[in-house]
């Protein structure tokens, strides 16, 4: 494969402080769990300058959009066509600059459960668009999610063009209800009663899994079961048990988890079960660990110093879902390596009107810090037992897409639900329409900032300027993830393919929007690695013959180069 060069270097110096926009619309911002945040924000900004970097605009003439109706079993179809939209109007330059091949950016967090825990399911959700396997340590045992991980490593290695990374969820400390000998049915305006003595449920009274639970309410509290589908009122308390009188009737059944609006447990937030799944977790190298109920840094730093201690490489995603969490916001993002917006137990502990709000900021604060975010629960809640969507769940994934959300999540729709496969295709089909109209994405000012102005960051920056205005894909090749994570951060209109030689680094690089994580062994002839990737790109169909891409060579760990020396280049693809 022969290439044609044309080598641009940039140099910049740029500090850049907290997103200013971003405090100025949390200030105006009358909700509780913004204020909160703001709060936060304002402490955590203090003496830090803000400079304003350039936004390169992609320019095209409009193009009016077409609609197409689509059910899943029409998704090759609408793909072809969705991905002719995004490259009409990704090509900036016609006549000059080929048009790239398009792939779908937001990535895909499946939840493992019985409905697809077999050999055959994870392939077919695999194909579907699933880019990550989460495991939730709520349900099942060790041996039931350790065959999952094997089957899950089994893709990994015979499929050669596809990569799938692997998410251990904790249970954290959860409050649930005790058993009951069969379903209840509550009815408005009866009085119930939560105890913590270990007692068989009766028709009135039922247990608590949870100690100090007396403690932590008083009179007046609102209880919510099952994250609102029940509510009580706190009337009166005892030295082991809490009457209350039921708000919101409906069917309870054992061990349904309970919240206190407004208000966190005063549990740990690693428990004892939650060490031993980590534990779990190191010995089969999983990807990333995603921690229930942080309340603050200390937790995630207890935990990356126990996985160093540990020899093990497994990055860490904070699950924000408790109010406790919202004015430590800034602290507990700067800890970890990414964050789950993990609405169902948000809305419970918060104000329901606050979740959308908390959720834009907190995906506006993860992108600024350049740190992954991911959003969860109740995306498409319907199909679990529907074979199509809602209209409004169409709409929070298309939601959560256009603020930049590096990847959705199914939860109950692929762990138990009856259309596992059909949910995961609505989720690609619906994300990758919503791609298409989301043209020049803006780059946020201080992103900088949170890489402590390396070069390898202003590197990223003009890459991204430069694969936007000339329309074209971006090749890196890293062996710490660190180049392939800060481009996806700046959101580049292209593809970032990017090569490793790192196994469980491809594997990470299957969260991060815009990402294809492609294995290579790098040789040190530079030359020949470049062709090498270009011919592997041009074989799968992913880039074609006369398409150009932007080439980054910079990051931490120097490749073919000095620690001095990072460059830009534009290559021709071209048969021999």
């Amino acid at each position: 494969m022969a290439t044609r060069m044309i080598h641009g270097a940039f140099a910049t110096n740029s500090s850049s402080g907290f997103l200013q926009s971003q405090a100025e619309k949390l200030g105006s911002t009358a909700g509780f769990g913004s204020k909160l945040l703001f709060q936060s924000e304002k402490k955590s900004s203090r003496g830090v300058g803000h400079v304003s970097l350039p936004i390169i605009a992609m320019t095209s003439a409009r193009v009016e959009p077409e609609v197409y109706s689509a059910t899943p079993e029409d998704v090759p179809k609408v793909e072809e066509q969705y991905l002719q939209i995004i490259q009409e109007r990704g090509n900036t330059s016609v006549g000059t600059w080929s048009k790239p091949t398009v792939r779908r950016k937001t990535k895909i967090v499946c939840t493992i459960g019985p409905s697809t825990n077999t050999r055959q399911m994870i392939w077919k959700l695999a194909e579907a668009g699933m880019n990550v396997a989460r495991l939730n340590m709520s349900h099942g045992d060790h041996a039931s999610h350790q065959k999952v991980i094997d089957l899950v490593k089994e893709y990994n290695a015979q499929v050669k063009d596809n990569v799938i990374a692997i998410m251990l969820d904790t249970k954290g400390p959860e409050v649930r209800s005790g058993d009951l000998p069969q379903p209840i049915m509550l009815t408005s305006g009866q009085e119930f009663t939560f105890t913590i003595q270990r007692v068989v449920g009766t028709a009135d009274c039922v247990s608590v899994n949870y100690d100090d639970f007396v403690n932590d309410v008083e009179v007046g509290d609102m209880l919510l079961v099952d994250g609102g589908m029940m509510s009580l009122m706190v009337k009166s308390k005892t030295e082991d048990s809490v009457k209350c009188e039921v708000i919101d009737g409906g069917e309870l059944k054992s061990r349904r988890h309970l919240n206190v609006r407004g208000k966190s447990a005063t549990l740990a937030s690693i428990t004892e079960k939650d060490w031993d799944d980590i534990k779990f977790g190191v010995d089969n190298k999983v990807d990333f660990y995603a921690v229930s109920f942080v309340k603050d840094a200390a937790v995630v730093h207890e935990l990356k110093d126990y996985l160093q201690s540990a020899g093990a490489d497994i990055h860490v995603i904070v699950k924000i879902e408790s109010a406790d969490s919202i004015p430590n916001l800034h602290s507990i993002i700067t800890a970890s390596d990414g964050t789950m917006v993990a609405r169902g137990d948000l809305g419970a502990e918060l104000p329901i009107e606050e979740v959308p709000i908390l959720q834009e900021e907190i995906i506006r604060l993860c992108r600024s810090m350049g740190k992954a975010v991911i959003v969860a629960t109740n995306m498409l809640e319907s199909m679990i037992v529907h074979p199509t969507p809602t209209r409004a769940e169409v709409s929070d994934i298309a939601i959560a897409v256009r603020e930049g959300a590096d990847a959705v999540m199914l939860s109950g729709e692929t762990a138990n639900g009856k259309y596992p496969l059909k949910a995961v295709k609505v989720m690609h089909t619906v994300s990758l329409r919503t791609e298409a109209t989301m043209v020049g994405t803006q780059t946020l000012p201080n992103l900088g900032q949170a890489f402590k102005n390396h070069m390898s960051d202003m590197f990223a920056y003009h890459a991204t300027m430069m694969s936007n205005t000339l329309g074209t894909s971006t090749v890196v090749f890293t062996r710490t993830g660190f180049m392939g994570i800060l481009l996806s951060h700046y959101r580049p209109s292209g593809t970032i393919f990017a090569f490793t030689n790192e196994k469980r680094i491809q594997q990470r690089l299957a969260l991060y929007q815009g990402v294809c994580p492609i294995y290579l062994e790098l040789s040190d002839n530079a030359e020949e690695t470049f062709s090498k990737a270009l011919a592997l790109l041009q074989k799968n169909g992913m880039v074609k013959e006369g398409e150009h891409v932007a080439l980054v060579q910079s990051g931490r760990q120097p490749i073919w180069r000095s620690q001095s020396t990072h460059n830009i280049q534009v290559r021709k693809v071209c048969d021999k």
